[in-house]
């Protein structure tokens, strides 16, 4: 029994009372004329408010990560997206992005605007759980839109303009987002009421994502150099990597742990499988990729941490610990090589977000079709399913199967309506300049720099060249080159080269 000033809160059954809205007053409860408090735990209040800051400091770590992969002269860029992303994002879901997806009163596909602009949402029970009210259930949702919409503008790297990627993120998270999340968290979304299983966002976070991000790689192009030795680099920043994985680890503990809406066993069992299915993914991918290079990669470690834990993501809050492993292995083993379809399909996806995301989330959906079991997800009193194979309850493929490819379609063919029509508006093209991508998207559309010394001895030593022939110095500038070959090529540069140049030609 839970007493909270002197009120037995487990005899109740609360719908707050209903305040018209005048405009300037606030609804889903009146707190001057009752506690809107006793009818919670602060425990569960404190654990979702913990959680939400948890789901956004993944945010830049996909930033730092996605930076860490690309060429130095684009690497500020990325990070610039991922920020730039919360902040729009953000503002979507709080004019109409939540109550598009949960409304209390939505349809199968997509919710109405009875929410807009927050309207309403105040202290009264959320729709995904009576334990939470509905304030603190729409901010940290709308951490996992901000999310979703920054892995997938991870896509315009080293070639896209910035301005239309901004637009794009506000109508992609409206048109894109927020039906695929009402489908499959609201009570009222047609997944969920055929009995589809996403815990914390298979779907409309990784495979929408992954997608998105394929169909946007389409619509750019290829970047300059693509198939030729140019693009054969390797990433420019490795600590980048382990900054940005190091972050997503420990955010994903609120990303699927808090997905349980309250502090109970089951947030428990998610938080376990959840770095249990980080770790084994990376050893996974680290072994597949020592099997050809025999180096032990950490970028390779860094990348299966993260399949690992989009692969569990679906399943995080219906599956054993033991089932953690399978998650992890198959997450990892399935997205190292789908790294290979970007060939296949020509399509440049520069930072293989479709490989990581799209794939890991899509064998999550399928492993929790496998694995899911009754009693995991009872452990928080409440939730009641069929389970997956484990129960018997072998119609879960057909359900996980459908909502993976409903999801995934759905975003990449609208994604591309999005872009094409984008695309034709003046002002709004996608792709930037020849110029721009050889100079670098830093510099071409922020005029800032990752690295501000290293940039400044890269332009000193490109403005003096040396003639093999005479082994003297001459300008650049005064032999007239094509000033859109000065960063072609041009390796990482420190103060130590830059002192070994001078030092060679007094």
């Amino acid at each position: 029994m839970v007493v909270i000033d002197g009120v037995d809160l487990d005899s109740l059954d609360y719908v707050p009372k209903k305040v018209e809205f005048n405009g300037t007053g606030d609804a889903g409860g009146d707190a001057l004329t009752e506690n809107l408090n006793i009818w919670y735990e602060t425990g569960d209040i404190g654990w979702m408010i913990t959680a939400t800051a948890l789901v956004l400091l993944m945010i830049p770590g996909v930033g730092f990560f996605y930076s860490g992969l690309a060429r130095r002269k684009s690497a500020l860029s990325l990070i610039w997206l991922s920020v730039m992303a919360t902040a729009v994002t953000t503002f979507q879901w709080f004019f109409w992005g939540y109550s598009l997806t949960f409304s209390h009163t939505a349809g199968p596909f997509i919710g109405d605007l009875a929410n807009f602009g927050f309207r309403n949402v105040l202290a009264g029970p959320s729709i995904g759980s009576a334990r939470i009210p509905d304030l603190l259930f729409a901010v940290y949702q709308g951490m996992f839109s901000a999310i979703t919409v920054a892995l997938a503008t991870g896509a315009v790297a080293e070639r896209g303009r910035m301005l239309p990627c901004v637009i794009f993120m506000f109508i992609w998270a409206t048109v894109i987002y927020d039906p695929i999340a009402c489908w499959t968290w609201n009570t009222s979304g047609w997944a969920n009421k055929m009995g589809g299983l996403d815990f914390a966002g298979g779907t409309p976070v990784h495979i929408a994502s992954g997608a998105a991000a394929l169909a946007y790689s389409m619509m750019l192009g290829k970047r300059r150099g693509h198939g030729t030795h140019e693009l054969n680099y390797r990433p420019h920043n490795v600590t980048h990597i382990v900054i940005g994985t190091v972050f997503l680890w420990v955010g994903w503990f609120g990303f699927n742990a808090g997905s349980a809406l309250s502090a109970n066993l089951r947030a428990v069992m998610a938080a376990v499988v959840t770095n249990l299915a980080a770790c084994v993914g990376g050893i996974t991918w680290c072994v597949l990729d020592y099997r050809l290079e025999r180096k032990w990669s950490t970028v390779g470690f860094c990348s299966g941490v993260v399949a690992g834990l989009v692969s569990i993501t679906p399943g995080s809050g219906y599956v054993p610990v033991w089932a953690a492993l399978p998650f992890g292995a198959l997450g990892a083993g399935f997205a190292n090589y789908a790294t290979k379809l970007k060939f296949v399909l020509r399509i440049d996806d520069a930072l293989d977000i479709f490989a990581v995301h799209g794939m890991g989330g899509f064998v999550g959906n399928i492993c929790t079709a496998f694995f899911a079991a009754d009693y995991i997800a009872r452990l928080d009193g409440v939730t009641e399913i069929s389970g997956g194979w484990i129960n018997q309850h072998w119609i879960q493929i057909g359900y996980q199967l459908a909502d993976s490819f409903s999801g995934g379609a759905y975003s990449f063919v609208g994604t591309c309506l999005i872009l094409f029509i984008m695309n034709l508006i003046p002002g709004l093209h996608l792709r930037a300049s020849e110029e721009a991508e050889i100079l670098g998207i830093d510099d071409a559309e922020i005029g800032e720099f990752a690295y501000d010394y290293v940039e400044l001895t890269r332009e000193v030593l490109n403005d003096v060249e040396v003639d093999p022939d005479t082994n003297s110095r001459f300008s650049g500038e005064a032999q007239s080159y094509d000033p859109r070959e000065k960063n072609r090529g041009i390796p990482l540069m420190d103060s130590r080269m830059f002192s070994s140049a001078q030092a060679s030609h007094p």
